[in-house]
């Protein structure tokens, strides 16, 4: 009856080994798959007999896979360019969605935009996302991440910055100021002059001309500002109606001494449909940088605007903490999602379901969900993806061992068949 036994005895020393070389070989036939996970084959022991009270008695009845344990051990990380490819470093999850509404779970960051405007993977299935509002803050709202739709308000310009250099060897023109609303001011009547563009409420972009003209007081400039307001571009409306927008003042050293604060001057857009009146607050300097009066040529050193035209998505970046952020082509950026992360207490206990996928088990637990770089769910990098884990020596080593453990158990049952017929033989 034993020797009987050791038939039974190899052929799950077979079995076992054979389950073995199937998990080796779906961890190197996915070697290259982006976010793999490895498994491993858990050997155990089978008791069948036990001969007496003692166990130096027991007899076993060979092995048995006790477990396929998923191995989620980090993979290494590689560059790509693509910034909507993410890899996680951490313990985290993607969180995706079906058609259906059917939730997953992925570590596979291959992420792109589909012609709807969705944030998806590979398979379709659409990436979740804390999203954000109009103004770009994160609400608590989890949805598909989508930004078809998305583009960038105009901004009225509200403040103007000009920081320049006065010559202090001009003289007062003789030309008295003077402005026509089709050729400007004119010639002669001032001594420099600056030009920036501003924006109205709807966005339209109006050419200001800030003209400096230097005044009979000693030290002291008028300044004067026109407008265009029309679509053709050749007007000129002064700011304010009447006298100069503000006089400048300069010690003897060159240094503005008033205005130091903001003037205002209000603009009229509503021919274009813009709101009217449109007030613009003048700095004749930047931060502490103030206008000077020095005894070179006249120039513009710096200017600004707080204003600008609306915009439509151009680019899109990814953070560290998963804040996913348009970029704009009107220059503005702003963030519009936040990726979500999920976290499982045992992880290895996921149900695999291919495509990359894993679905929540009562063995893994619920998904601890929240924002990357948090409770150890991990941080994200933005143009790269997670490689898988196979060690491809490792999994060698571990593909000869069950091979020659196979052969061995092979070699039982040979071993077994020539002692059964020695046993027959005895009869004849």
């Amino acid at each position: 009856m034993t020797m009987l036994t050791s038939l039974f005895t190899a052929v799950s020393g077979l079995g076992a080994n054979g389950t073995a070389l199937s998990v080796i070989g779906d961890n190197i036939a996915n070697v290259n798959t982006t976010a793999f996970k490895g498994s491993r084959a858990n050997f155990g022991d089978i008791l069948s007999q036990s001969l007496g009270g003692g166990g130096n008695l027991q007899i076993g009845r060979g092995s048995r896979v006790g477990s396929v344990q998923q191995l989620f051990a980090q993979g290494t990380v590689e560059t790509t360019g693509n910034p909507l490819d993410m890899a996680i470093d951490g313990d985290g999850f993607f969180m995706v969605r079906e058609q259906s509404g059917a939730q997953f779970f992925t570590r596979a960051g291959q992420f792109s935009v589909n012609r709807d405007g969705y944030v998806i993977n590979p398979n379709g299935n659409f990436l979740l996302g804390f999203l954000a509002d109009g103004a770009g803050n994160i609400t608590a709202n989890i949805e598909r991440i989508n930004v078809a739709t998305i583009n960038s308000p105009p901004n009225a310009t509200a403040q103007l910055s000009i920081q320049a250099n006065l010559d202090s060897r001009e003289t007062s023109p003789i030309v008295p100021w003077a402005v026509s609303a089709a050729t400007g001011p004119a010639a002669g009547s001032y001594n420099f002059a600056s030009a920036i563009t501003a924006y109205d409420t709807l966005g339209n972009s109006h050419l200001v001309n800030v003209y400096f003209r230097k005044s009979a007081v000693p030290n002291s400039w008028d300044v004067y500002a026109t407008y265009n307001n029309s679509a053709s571009g050749i007007n000129y409306v002064q700011v304010p109606g009447g006298g100069p927008l503000a006089t400048l003042t300069f010690d003897t050293n060159g240094q503005l001494t008033a205005p130091l604060l903001p003037t205002t001057g209000n603009f009229d857009f509503s021919a274009w449909g813009a709101t009217n009146p449109q007030a613009v607050a003048f700095n004749f300097g930047y931060n502490t940088n103030f206008t000077t009066q020095y005894g070179s040529p006249s120039s513009t050193i710096f200017q600004t605007q707080d204003g600008y035209t609306s915009g439509s998505l151009r680019a899109l970046s990814v953070s560290q903490n998963g804040v996913l952020s348009g970029v704009f082509t009107n220059g503005q950026v702003r963030d519009l999602a936040q990726v979500v992360l999920a976290r499982f207490t045992a992880p290895s206990e996921l149900t695999k379901l291919g495509k990359n996928l894993f679905a929540e088990s009562n063995a893994s637990g619920q998904p601890l969900i929240g924002e990357p770089g948090t409770s150890g769910r991990g941080t994200i990098s933005s143009s790269a993806l997670e490689a898988g884990n196979v060690d491809l020596a490792e999994e060698f080593v571990r593909l000869i061992a069950a091979q020659r453990g196979f052969q061995a158990n092979t070699r039982v049952i040979t071993t077994t068949d020539e002692l059964l017929n020695e046993l027959l033989a005895i009869k004849r």
